[in-house]
């Protein structure tokens, strides 16, 4: 009898069709089916995610076809991100570890950070402190250590459990001694001190949207995700407190998706610095530590 599968451009095929047929969303490192596939059946076959071509017609052991098609049906069928079945995902070349104790990274600050936020800061050789409020995975915490190398780095997080997958990312890029990680509701764990530059990707999503996420997303955590009836409940309270722990040149950069609209509606009398990413110029906002509220 002859297997109906055999090659890696046999699994490729049938798992895009797979994932078609099964109507999933995208948005948790991949941006269509095509993508996703790719990455699935490389990282299951433990090949280069970035070198498809030369294994497209390379026969596979039984064993290889059963464990690849067993991360098709699971991603097809559950509607779990990618990431949580690999357990990792990729920013800016950087590899983070995940799991369901942290939503999946993604972030446009993570853009922003490649050039040190110039040049909205001046020198990134000479920030000293940077504080991340909601660092989840501590993905952004790890990226702007590299982004400011003579910088600490302080991460808060409410949720205990999504600080030990920031452990695990921020030991793995042995940056124990440049990021601390304090549990805690945003400022409060914090010991006084001023900050250069404080960034967040909080939870912004509004109540509207929560109830209309596609099945993938409620596997992350609500917590991390729902930010009250117009998105904002987090973001006022950063940004009511901000001026306090920010350096007089300091500056704060948040992260609110789709959510200008609502961004407008609350904070409209503020100076508003809107900076461009590849989605566009309406995912992060930039606000001079000057312009906040005292």
């Amino acid at each position: 009898m002859t297997l109906p599968f055999s090659t890696v451009r046999d699994l490729l095929r049938f798992a895009v069709s797979r994932f078609n047929q099964a109507g999933l969303s995208f948005g948790h490192g991949s941006a269509n089916a095509y993508d996703e596939a790719a990455y699935l059946v490389l990282h299951t076959l433990h090949l280069p995610l970035d070198l498809l071509d030369p294994f497209m017609d390379a026969r596979l052991s039984p064993a290889e076809i059963d464990a690849v098609l067993n991360v098709i049906e699971r991603r097809a069928a559950e509607r779990v991100p990618a990431a949580y079945i690999t357990q990792e995902a990729w920013m800016h070349g950087f590899r983070f570890y995940v799991d369901e104790r942290v939503i999946v990274p993604r972030s446009f600050i993570g853009e922003l950070l490649q050039d040190g936020l110039q040049p909205y800061v001046e020198d990134p050789e000479q920030v000293s402190a940077v504080l991340e409020l909601c660092t989840g995975s501590g993905c952004l915490a790890v990226l702007a250590a590299h982004a400011f190398p003579n910088a600490d780095i302080d991460a808060v997080d409410l949720s205990a459990s999504a600080l030990e997958v920031a452990a695990r990312n921020v030991a793995d890029y042995k940056l124990d001694d440049r990021i601390a990680l304090f549990e805690g509701d945003l400022y409060a764990p914090l010991a006084e001190r001023r900050y250069d530059v404080i960034i967040s990707n909080p939870p912004y999503v509004n109540a509207a949207s929560m109830q209309e996420l596609p099945a993938e997303y409620k596997h992350e955590p609500e917590m991390a995700l729902a930010g009250g009836a117009d998105g904002m409940d987090i973001v006022r309270r950063i940004i009511k407190d901000a001026r306090n722990w920010l350096t007089e040149d300091g500056v704060l950069v948040i992260e609110i998706g789709n959510e200008r609209q609502h961004v407008e509606a609350a904070f409209g009398g503020l100076n508003l610095v809107w900076l461009s990413t590849s989605a566009g110029d309406d995912n992060v906002f930039l606000i001079q530590a000057a312009d906040l509220p005292v």
